[in-house]
């Protein structure tokens, strides 16, 4: 996230970092950006791990259960295209069946979410080392 931002922002900061003279300033300069923008960030984090933790507190799967919802509609997603559908489709050709218009998933969107997922599932690991992980939703 840090290189996003620094992308983002860079080309504008530099050019004012620049014009700085003296570089002892010009460095503290660029040091307190820097630090500024890994207190944004943090604090980004630590608001987003607070509403994870309200959401996983709730009684309701509504609110609890969407993170298991995206992860199973993920897996059936990939199961479909890699699994199912082409087994299905030799075996309908074995009995001389057609199905060639059976659909197929862009698997590109659910990559995308099952990597941000799995990504976050760092997280969960870390839980369960600091014994604070629950394995169930509150009733």
């Amino acid at each position: 996230m840090i290189n996003l931002i620094r992308s983002a922002i860079g080309p504008i900061i530099k050019p004012l970092i620049d014009r700085i003279p003296d570089p002892n300033e010009r460095a503290r300069a660029a040091e307190d950006i820097e630090k500024s923008m890994l207190a944004a960030i943090t604090s980004l984090v630590q608001g987003q791990l607070a509403i994870n933790a309200k959401e996983a507190e709730h009684g309701s799967w509504f609110v609890a259960g969407w993170r298991p919802a995206v992860g199973w509609t993920c897996c059936g997603g990939l199961a479909w295209n890699f699994v199912v559908a082409p087994i299905a489709q030799w075996a309908a050709f074995l009995f001389g069946v057609d199905l060639s218009s059976a659909p197929q998933l862009d698997i590109s969107e659910l990559i995308t979410i099952l990597l941000g997922m799995l990504g976050l599932g760092g997280l969960r690991t870390y839980e369960k080392r600091m014994g604070v992980a629950r394995t169930g939703v509150k009733k």
